[in-house]
C-alpha cells in the first residue's frame, strides 16, 4: 500500500509540472474516459443535463471540461506559494468585494461545482488574503494520504479551510465575525441535520442551510463567484457578481424557522442555477447532487 501511495503522489508531482496545454489535453480525454466507461456516470450527467435543458453541444463540451477540472487540480494544489497565479487570472467586478470588506461585517462566497473553483479561493487569498483571509468549508477525503494532501494543498497564505463538521461552521462564524470571509460551495450535498429539501433545476434536491445562516447570523454580505476555465489554456476569469435575490427576513415566517430556511435554500439555488447559466459547459453535471443526505435512510 505505502508503494501505490508514493507512486501516486510521484504521479500528481509529476503532473504539477506539466504546463496547463497539455493538463488540459490530458483532461478532455479523462473526461470522456470517464464519461463512456462509467454507465452509471453517464446516466447520472445525463439525467442532470436535461433537467437543465442542456443543449447537447454543450453536454458535450462539460464531458471534457470535467476532465480538465480533474487535470489541473495537481498543478494548483502543489503549486508553490512563491509562483503566483497573477499572471493567469483575470478578474471581472472585483470591486463587489472591495465594497464589501469595506463593511468589516465578514463576507460570504458563493459558487458550485462550476468551473474552476479551486482556483478561486487560490485568487481571493493572493488578491484580497492579507487584508481579509478566507476559511473556505471542504470535505475531508476519505483516504488519509489525500486527505493530507488536500489540506496541505489548500492552507496557503491568506487562506485556511474548515472541514464540513460543527467545528468547521464554528470556525467560520469566528472569522466572519472577524472581518475575514469564509467560502462555500452550496451545492454540496450536507449531512443528515444539516439541510432542507428545496428546488434546483425544478426537482427536490437536499440544500445546505449553512450559507444562508452565516450570512444573517453575522450580518456578512454574500456574493457569487465563477471562476471560468479559458479555451486553449489561457487561464481563467474569475467573475464577481451579485446575488439576484435578497434572502427572505425571518420576521416574515413568525416561528417557523422550517419554512424560513427552506425558503433562504431556494433562493440560494436558484442564485447556484443563475451561476451555472452563464457558463453551462463547465458545470460538473455528473455530480450527485440529488442524492439523500450521508445518515438518512
Amino acid at each position: 500500500m505505502a508503494a501505490i501511495i508514493g507512486n501516486m503522489l510521484a504521479l500528481l508531482r509529476w503532473l504539477s509540472r506539466r504546463s496547463l496545454g497539455f493538463l488540459h489535453a490530458l483532461g478532455s480525454l479523462i473526461g470522456w474516459l470517464g464519461y463512456l466507461g462509467s454507465p452509471t456516470y453517464r446516466r447520472r450527467f445525463e439525467a442532470n443535463a436535461a433537467l437543465a435543458g442542456l443543449s447537447r453541444a454543450d453536454r458535450r463540451a462539460a464531458i471534457a471540461e470535467a476532465g480538465r477540472m480533474v487535470a489541473e487540480t495537481p498543478k494548483l494544489w502543489l503549486r508553490p506559494a512563491s509562483a503566483p497565479l497573477d499572471p493567469q487570472v483575470a478578474w471581472v467586478a472585483p470591486e463587489r468585494i472591495e465594497r464589501a470588506l469595506e463593511l468589516k461585517q465578514g463576507l460570504v462566497l458563493l459558487t458550485p461545482h462550476l468551473g474552476a473553483f479551486e482556483v478561486i479561493a487560490q485568487a481571493y487569498a493572493e488578491r484580497f488574503g492579507g487584508r481579509a483571509p478566507m476559511t473556505a468549508l471542504y470535505r475531508p477525503a476519505k483516504k488519509a494520504w489525500l486527505r493530507e494532501l488536500e489540506e496541505t494543498a489548500r492552507a496557503r497564505p491568506g487562506l485556511l479551510t474548515a472541514p464540513a463538521s460543527l467545528a468547521g461552521v464554528r470556525q467560520m462564524i469566528r472569522a466572519l465575525r472577524q472581518g475575514q470571509t469564509v467560502g462555500l460551495l452550496p451545492d454540496q450535498v450536507p449531512p443528515e441535520g444539516m439541510g432542507v429539501w428545496a428546488p434546483f433545476f425544478g426537482r427536490p434536491a437536499y440544500t445546505m442551510t449553512l450559507a444562508a445562516r452565516l450570512s444573517l447570523q453575522t450580518g456578512a454580505p454574500m456574493l457569487l463567484m465563477l471562476g471560468e476555465r479559458l479555451p486553449r489554456a489561457a487561464g481563467w476569469r474569475i467573475h464577481v457578481i451579485d446575488m439576484p435575490e435578497r434572502l427572505p427576513a425571518a420576521s416574515a415566517f413568525g416561528r417557523d424557522d422550517g419554512a424560513h430556511q427552506a425558503a433562504c435554500a431556494a433562493v440560494v439555488n436558484r442564485a447556484m442555477e443563475h451561476l451555472i447559466r452563464r457558463c453551462p459547459q463547465q458545470y460538473l453535471w455528473g455530480y450527485h447532487r440529488y442524492k439523500g443526505p450521508k445518515g438518512s435512510a
